[in-house]
C-alpha cells in the first residue's frame, strides 16, 4: 500500500477516534429498578447527553438492538412486555449521531434481575439473639431446601443487597456483622441465586430484626454531671444570693431608719427639758 493512503486511513482512524471520544457517555436505567418477576413489563431507558439517530441496547453474551429515534428525543426506550428468564442479564447501551460519526461510548451497564417464585424462599435466623447491646458480634444464617446458590442479604430501606456469600457446595450462608452500632439495627431478609442463573433470584423470605442499644455504663464509673443540673442548679443559687442581698439591704435601711429617729425624738426631748416653766394666772 502506498505510503499516500496508509496517511489516509491513519489520519481518517485518528478523525473518528477524536469525535468518538468527543461524544459524552450515554446513562441506562431500569423501570421498575427492582423487584421485577417473571412475566412482569420492565423498560430499559437510554439517556441521552446529545440527539442522536440511533441508539443500540446491547445484552452481555446475547444479542444487540438497534432503534430509531426522533431527534427531538432525549432518551430511547426498551420495553420487555412480559418479560421471559431470558430476558434476565447485564445491559449498555450506546448511540449514533449520523452514520457519518463514529458511535459513542457504551453506558455503564444495568443489571435486568429477574424473581422466579418457582424457587421456595430462604430461611433465616439471627445468634446470638434480636436485641443485643452496641459491640455485639452478630451472625445472620440463612438457608434454603438444598440449591447451590449465592446469597444475598437485604436490609429494608437499602435498594440493593448489603451483602452477597458465594456458594460454597451448601445451601446456606452466614454473613457476620462485627461490633455492631446503633446504625446496624433494622429488618434484614434473604434471597438467594441458583447455580448457573446469576440473574434470577428467589423471592425474598421471612425477615428478622435487629435492635442495637447503646451499652450500659460499667459499675464502678463515676457517673458525670448532669449539665442541665448543673445549670438549674447555678440558678438556684444566683436566685439565692440576690434575695439575700436584698434582704441584706431592707435591713440595713431599716436600721438606718429607726437610728435616725430616734436620735430625733431625743433632741426634741433635750429641748423641751430646757424651755422656762409657764406661769398659768387664774
Amino acid at each position: 500500500m502506498a505510503p499516500m493512503a496508509v496517511a489516509l486511513i491513519l489520519g481518517w482512524w485518528l478523525v473518528a477516534a477524536s469525535r468518538a471520544q468527543q461524544l459524552p457517555r450515554p446513562s441506562l436505567s431500569l423501570h421498575p429498578s427492582q423487584g421485577v418477576s417473571l412475566g412482569d413489563p420492565v423498560t430499559l431507558r437510554c439517556h441521552l447527553p446529545r440527539l442522536a439517530a440511533w441508539v443500540w441496547l446491547y445484552r452481555e453474551g446475547g444479542w444487540s438492538y438497534p432503534k430509531g429515534k426522533e431527534k427531538d428525543q432525549d432518551a430511547a426506550e426498551f420495553s420487555f412486555v412480559s418479560t421471559l428468564q431470558e430476558h434476565a442479564g447485564r445491559y449498555w447501551c450506546q448511540y449514533q449521531v449520523s452514520w457519518a460519526e463514529e458511535a459513542s461510548e457504551k453506558s455503564d451497564p444495568v443489571e435486568l434481575v429477574l424473581t422466579d417464585h418457582s424457587y421456595s424462599p430462604p430461611s433465616i435466623s439471627i445468634h446470638p439473639e434480636q436485641c443485643v447491646e452496641m459491640g455485639t458480634n452478630i451472625t445472620i444464617h440463612c438457608w434454603n431446601k438444598g440449591y447451590g446458590a449465592a446469597f444475598l442479604l437485604h436490609k429494608d430501606g437499602s435498594s440493593p443487597p448489603i451483602k452477597h456469600q458465594d456458594p460454597s457446595g451448601g445451601g446456606a450462608a452466614n454473613f457476620t456483622f462485627l461490633a455492631v452500632t446503633p446504625a446496624d439495627s433494622g429488618t434484614y431478609r434473604c434471597s438467594y441465586r441458583p447455580r448457573g442463573y446469576p440473574f434470577v433470584s428467589s423471592p425474598l423470605g421471612d425477615s428478622v430484626m435487629l435492635e442495637v442499644t447503646p451499652t450500659a455504663a460499667p459499675s464502678g464509673t463515676p457517673k458525670l454531671p448532669d449539665p442541665t443540673g448543673v445549670e438549674e442548679q447555678s440558678r438556684a443559687n444566683l436566685v439565692m444570693a440576690l434575695v439575700r442581698g436584698f434582704v441584706a439591704a431592707l435591713v440595713f435601711g431599716l436600721g438606718v431608719f429607726f437610728v435616725i429617729d430616734a436620735r430625733s425624738l431625743w433632741i426634741r426631748r433635750d429641748d423641751n427639758c430646757g424651755a422656762p416653766p409657764v406661769t398659768v394666772t387664774v
